[in-house]
């Protein structure tokens, strides 16, 4: 490709809303251009680069033996009412109507059009395993896009859905569609963690995410330092050795405690450690026909996580409860305790509390804390106490599978890998004869991966003050020939050979014959981020030109002659 042939212009002003590299160095580069909040075009090296990523996410997919189809983009309401999904997607999910009045969606996901696909089709379990996949335009309308390519409405992602016969052939796909994806991202020359991962409103028994690690990532990673454990942080575990309080009470005391309300003020004023506190956290359950309060509770020095905290009580969201609901459910801010607590009040008690004692907490009378409080016994209000793991991982705390540190790292999610057993093919009646002759609903896998999304990812990973540094597995081109005075013949002609050469050897290579200035040239080449430059200039005349590295900015001048084995050498 010549530079002059190619549609690409960039720009020296950031975009104004841009606040991440990707976002920003997509822009001025000239990758993609936006048409409305969260949609872009992309232009035509955004979309080299996301064909080189279709490319190697395809031949993986195919190579495991999926099977590769398209779906319609719009696609029915009925086929959402029947799994029971189109009031629970909320307003993510845009419908529209057609001039018949009839109901449709812009797919955000397409769990039900391939159960429909395949129900009816596949009528017997000798039929079974399969493996379809798409690579198709989704639509969610985010509240608040924003990041680019990051959080966008419109993407395109490769999802694909598994059907089995039972739960044994589901857990050997998974197996096989986690190392499909090892072997992806690891082609796209990318640093990667496989989590385990909160499954969401996708549904099912489990899932792992796979995060790009990236320091602007969103979501937060429980890392062990000595061994392969990586989670969430939504659904981090931790195993941490139990702690004795040094501060000893001959009996369960209830002292007065005026205007001491914070964790850090009940501290100070017992004289104990914050890990001996119970934290009480009050937040509003919501549920699909009902709300109400509930009380968690964690060590004073721990924090809630609400993922981890919404699971364990089967809510769908929880949101943080007013001063008067508070007040309306018979709670005393700064004083709830699990000591004394009204019975129609629900609670939960982090696991990590669990047999613990010395404790102190609220005493559900103001201003009143209790010190010396035990957990040991197994029922504290009359009926069995819950515990659960709804506190969140911290730095430095203990690996559940082999006690090593935990370190937290940010990460960006290119991919979602799900069991979804029968939470799709049950309500929608898609069912096959298992060998007694029986119908059986088809259990189900789910595997996404964020293909336009990766292309920002890769440039969250691989950037520096300059511009992007791609990878040369997703590169859009791999050397960039710049040359240096295009009115001076033998500049022209040398490049011309080499631009040859690279390309009968299968390089992707752009000449840059552009009658630009060199200074411009070399900006367009480190923003644009092209792995190598070969620069041909004014020492051509002494038989020398330039190599610079995108991503080291190594500057290596080499015999003119040489250029080409240097290069491949290199490659």
């Amino acid at each position: 490709m010549r530079f002059s042939r190619l549609f690409s212009y960039t720009t020296k002003e950031d975009p104004k809303d841009a606040t991440l590299p990707s976002h920003k160095y997509l822009v001025k580069a000239g990758f993609i251009k936006q048409i409305a909040a969260g949609i872009y075009d992309f232009l035509p090296l955004g979309k080299m680069t996301f064909d080189n990523i279709r490319q190697i996410v395809k031949e993986e997919m195919d190579s495991a033996g999926a099977n590769e189809v398209t779906a319609g983009f719009v696609t029915p309401c009925e086929l959402w009412a029947e799994s029971g999904r189109i009031n629970k997607m909320g307003d993510e999910m845009l419908r529209i109507k057609d001039r018949k009045n009839q109901c449709y969606v812009l797919s955000p996901t397409n769990e039900e059009t391939f159960v429909d696909m395949v129900r009816n089709r596949v009528k017997s379990y000798k039929q079974l395993p399969v493996n379809l996949y798409q690579i198709n335009t989704k639509f969610r309308d985010e509240a608040r896009p924003r990041f680019g390519l990051l959080r966008g409405r419109e993407f395109v992602m490769k999802d694909a859905y598994s059907f089995h016969s039972d739960e044994s052939d589901l857990d050997r796909e998974f197996n096989l569609m986690e190392e499909t994806y090892r072997k992806i991202f690891t082609k796209l020359g990318l640093e990667f963690r496989a989590v385990m991962a909160d499954s969401g409103a996708i549904g099912g028994t489990g899932s792992k995410e796979f995060m790009v690690l990236a320091d602007s990532g969103e979501d937060t990673l429980a890392v062990c330092d000595s061994c392969d454990y990586a989670a969430n942080l939504e659904v981090a575990s931790r195993k941490n050795p139990k702690k004795e309080n040094p501060v000893k009470t001959e009996e369960i005391e209830q002292i007065e405690t005026p205007n001491v309300k914070t964790i850090e003020e009940v501290a100070e004023f017992m004289g104990v450690d914050k890990h001996f506190i119970i934290k009480a956290v009050i937040k509003k359950a919501i549920f699909a026909d009902k709300e109400k309060i509930v009380v968690f509770f964690v060590r004073g020095d721990d924090e809630l996580e609400e993922t981890k905290a919404k699971n364990a009580i089967f809510a769908d969201d929880l949101v943080d409860a007013s001063e008067e609901e508070i007040k309306e459910a018979g709670l005393v801010a700064g004083y709830v305790g699990p000591f004394g607590l009204d019975s129609k009040i629900d609670y939960i008690i982090d696991d990590d509390l669990r047999g613990a004692d010395e404790l102190v907490a609220g005493a559900n009378i103001e201003p009143y804390h209790i010190k010396g409080a035990s957990l040991k016994e197994a029922n504290i209000l009359g009926n069995v106490t819950r515990y659960g793991d709804i506190a969140a991982v911290k730095e430095g705390d203990r690996c559940p599978k082999c006690g090593g540190r935990l370190k937290l790292t940010k990460g960006i999610e290119v991919g979602h890998i799900f069991k979804l057993g029968d939470v799709y093919s049950k309500p929608m009646n898609a069912t096959f004869l298992d060998e007694q002759g029986k119908a059986k609903a088809f259990i189900m896998g789910c595997y996404g991966i964020g293909v336009s999304r990766l292309v920002a990812a890769a440039i969250e990973q691989n950037h520096d003050e300059f511009g992007m540094i791609w990878p040369k597995e997703i590169a859009p081109f791999i050397v960039d020939i710049i040359i240096g005075d295009v009115k001076k013949s033998e500049q022209v002609e040398f490049a011309e050979e080499l631009y040859a050469k690279l390309q009968n050897a299968g390089v992707k290579t752009l000449i840059d014959d552009r009658a630009e200035r060199f200074g411009p040239k070399i900006k367009d080449f480190e923003l644009i981020g092209f792995p190598y430059a070969v620069v041909i200039g004014k020492k051509l005349k002494d038989g020398i030109v330039e190599i610079r590295d995108r991503k080291t900015l190594e500057k290596i001048e080499v015999q003119a002659d040489e250029v080409f084995s240097k290069l491949m050498e290199m490659l």
